[in-house]
Parts: structure tokens; sequence; C-alpha cells
């Protein structure tokens, strides 16, 4: 149903509020089983794989494009049940905090995770998250799994939430497309070998294999393999504990003075040269 945004204080609106604290919303966001997906590309994507939104917030401007999708994914181009705030853009940013990218903000019930098993049963490739805490990072971590050919990845229970409004947007709507889940304890790479997953943990060690020995492995040039990448935090890295446990230790060949990428990308650099050779 279409609401006119006349009144800040409806309580319906709570979700919307405080969105620019980033530690009250990392805290009552799984806590109150919500998330936000930030522009209208990535609302479509979100309403396309099945995500059930509680409340939209839109600027009139975006009525016309939203009524189709409404249509296909709700079944009423007014959003049925689902309240669709209209406001414009200074009563939208006055709510908020600050201008909505691309006029719209959609409050999405957040899905429940599935276990390990579940999550990895037809898998072949997946990625372990250990500790990112950057938003942006875990984002176009998933950006370019969706991209690269992983079907599944694991967060550590330190990791950035995947369904934070910055990550959702960086990953253009890719978390919903990648399935994922979140450990209760890590290290569980045994728990991974049960799931008979060779992992490989990028680091930079003296007895690593480079990125390209890794490509001739017969676990990675065998496309009915189960290989699990085990990418580390910001600046520090994977723990010794983490690399000491892994089946390999792999690290991208460097040039030109520089240690290391940044995680986002030898995420994707490390997806693509891993990936199954009949992809």
């Amino acid at each position: 149903m279409l609401v006119e945004l006349s009144c800040l204080d409806d309580p319906r609106l709570t979700d919307y509020r405080d969105l620019t604290d980033v530690a009250l919303r990392r805290v009552i966001e799984p806590r109150e089983g919500l998330f936000m997906a930030e522009s209208f590309t990535v609302i479509t994507r979100a309403l396309e794989a099945g995500m059930r939104p509680r409340s939209m917030l839109l600027t009139p401007r975006w009525l016309d494009d939203a009524a189709p999708l409404l249509t296909r994914t709700l079944g009423d181009p007014t959003g049925g049940d689902v309240p669709i705030f209209v406001g414009s853009e200074d009563a939208v940013r006055q709510l908020t905090g600050f201008r909505v990218h691309r006029g719209a903000l959609a409050a999405m019930h957040r899905p429940p995770l599935p276990d390990l098993s579940e999550l990895v049963r037809d898998a072949h490739r997946i990625c372990v998250l250990e500790d990112l805490v950057d938003h942006t990072n875990v984002g176009a971590a998933f950006r370019s799994a969706a991209a690269l050919g992983i079907d599944a990845i694991v967060c550590t229970p330190r990791c950035a939430d995947p369904l934070y409004r910055r990550a959702v947007r960086v990953s253009m709507g890719t978390v919903f497309q990648v399935p994922w889940t979140r450990l209760d304890s890590w290290p569980a790479t045994e728990v991974l070998a049960r799931e008979r997953f060779t992992t490989m943990a990028l680091a930079l060690s003296e007895n690593s294999l480079s990125l390209d020995e890794a490509e001739r492995l017969d676990v990675v040039r065998d496309p009915r393999s189960r290989l699990a990448v085990i990418l580390g935090t910001e600046g520090d890295g994977l723990p010794a504990r983490t690399t000491s446990s892994a089946d390999y230790v792999v690290r991208i060949p460097m040039a030109g003075g520089v240690d290391s990428l940044n995680v986002a990308a030898a995420a994707a650099v490390t997806f693509w040269s891993l990936r199954p050779r009949n992809s």
C-alpha cells in the first residue's frame, strides 16, 4: 500500500532511522531480523531472489519503475500489504540521515541461514571469509564469487555482515545470489575436511605454493573436486593456526615491489585461477 511520508514519527519508519550509525546497525539489524537494501537495482535483485520486504521507502520519481517490479514479485503494483512510503528527497534524507542512493530503500526480512552441510551439499568451490571487518571488501568478495564460479561463502563468527547495507550495495545484490552461512566457531578446517573439502589458505609463507603451481594440482584441475579457499582479515591476513591446519598455503606472485593485494582483489584473482577447468 502506498503511504505518503507526511509524519516522520510514524513507528513503521523505525527501520530507517539511524542508518548512518554503523555500530548500532550492526547490532540491531541481526537482532531485529532485518537488513536494508539500497538502490532500485539492489531492491530488484532482492525481491527477485525471494527476499520478503517489511516496507519500502521511495522518492516519487521511482514509483513508475517500482510498479511492474511490485506486480511481478508481490502481485500488486502498490505493494499489497507491504507499506510503500513515498516522500521527497529532503524528507527521506531527514529520516535516514543521508542522501539515499538512487532514491530507494527497502527494509527486508533477514532469511534464516543454512547449516554448513546443507550449504555445501552440491558445492565444488567455496570461500571462507575469516574475520574480514570491512563491509566493502565483503561485498566485493561476494560480487567476484558470483561472477567467477564460487558456489558458496562461509563467514567466520567475527566476519562483517554480508547483509549490512554497504556490503549489499557493493555486491550489487549478489549476496542474494551466492548462498552463504556463518559458522558458530572457527577455526573449523576439520569440519570442512568432513565435508570432503581440500582447504587452500591464501597467505604469504615460505612454504607456500604460487598460484601458478596451485593451478596444476589435481584438486584444482579435477572439476569434481571440492576446494575451499580461505581468505584472511585485512592487514594481518590469516593467523598461523589457520595456515597450519590448511591442506595448502597459496600466494599470488607479486611484482613491482608489492607484497600483497587488497583482500577483495586477491579474492577475484584466486577465484579465477582456481575455477573448475570445465567452466
